[in-house]
């Protein structure tokens, strides 16, 4: 069994990671800390485990995470990983961390978008966890950054087609729809109930943290400079997340020819669902669960394409990859204690 413990339980992308990983039939789970609940039961912050998770909230010490895991997750807000993570990985545990902290290559592109980074020798080090893209790299990491939420909706459409020299990179427009739990548990004005509920908004307009995490992993993608333009929207629900993407095609093309090139690309990744019989992705399909849909239609007389995708924020786009990533680096099958099955209603 691996030992696996959970720095930041107590969030809405840590939480979702106590549930996945209590039920992973490979995994014990040995340590919960919080800062917050430290000395609380972990079931008294969160009811529906309770009978499930009898694991009491610590706060976090080096010297016990080494004695009592293998790998770590890291669900903490963005800085504080960094002072952590390094001393993890010289002790040998395995991190997997869900900040921004270890996502990006380039030092000066985290800079830019969060504050100075303390560790920059470990970002040489660390793989991008999107999960299906980077398979091969993972099975060989120690430290993994995974992707944000949006860059997982935007990016797992995309990268087929750009691979395949399909769509144009400089044209690329993602329009993006989150429920509210991606921003996280803290308090804020923004996201109390009566700020929410019968509204929609767009917010951080050319200026969201994720756009040059995006814009760094097509780059790199396909070996020049690229800016997507990105625009995030607020939706009055808890959880989920839609993205649609438009681009322009390279040439003229068919249905057949791009669904050939997304379902060839993901034939051995079970999580990313092309849809058939001109079905369009919904969030409701995926809420719960690790799944990614992705469909398209084709603008004939605009040859642009606009592809669809939907997932879960809280599990393919945190907890979810999260632990898919966990089960590619110790050699398990990438689906392991991730068999949700979407509910019908």
């Amino acid at each position: 069994m691996i030992r696996a413990g959970v720095i930041g339980a107590t969030g809405y992308a840590g939480a979702e990671l106590v549930r996945i990983l209590t039920r992973h039939p490979e995994t014990q789970l040995t340590l919960l800390t919080s800062r917050q609940y430290q000395g609380t039961p972990f079931s008294d912050i969160y009811p529906s485990m309770s009978g499930v998770v009898d694991l009491t909230c610590e706060s976090y010490s080096l010297d016990r995470t080494i004695a009592e895991t293998e790998v770590v997750f890291t669900a903490l807000p963005h800085k504080l990983p960094m002072d952590i993570v390094p001393e993890l990985l010289t002790a040998g545990i395995k991190v997997i961390d869900l900040s921004a902290d270890f996502r990006f290559k380039s030092v000066s592109s985290y800079e830019a978008c969060y504050q100075p980074h303390s560790a920059p020798e470990w970002l040489k080090k660390s793989v991008y966890g999107l999960s299906e893209i980077n398979f091969a790299d993972l099975q060989q990491s120690e430290l993994v950054g995974n992707p944000g939420c949006y860059p997982t909706s935007i990016l797992l459409p995309l990268i087929p087609l750009l691979l395949a020299q399909r769509i144009h990179p400089d044209s690329i427009i993602a329009d993006s729809k989150s429920g509210v739990s991606g921003a996280g548990r803290s308090l804020s004005l923004t996201t109390h109930f009566c700020e929410v509920y019968e509204s929609f908004k767009a917010y951080k307009v050319a200026e969201h943290r994720h756009n040059p995490e995006i814009n760094e992993v097509i780059s790199q993608t396909i070996g020049r400079e690229v800016h997507v333009t990105f625009v995030p929207h607020l939706v009055p629900m808890s959880r989920g997340m839609l993205s649609t993407i438009y681009a322009d095609l390279t040439e003229q093309t068919t249905m057949d020819s791009i669904f050939s090139i997304l379902e060839d690309y993901y034939s051995d990744h079970r999580f990313v669902r092309i849809c058939r019989n001109r079905r369009l992705p919904e969030t409701l399909r995926v809420r719960g669960t690790n799944y990614c849909d992705i469909g398209f239609r084709i603008d004939q007389r605009l040859n642009r394409i606009i592809l669809i995708s939907a997932i879960d924020n809280l599990v393919k786009g945190a907890a979810g990859q999260a632990v898919q990533n966990m089960n590619i680096m110790f050699g398990l099958d990438e689906a392991l204690g991730l068999d949700d099955v979407p509910a019908p209603l």
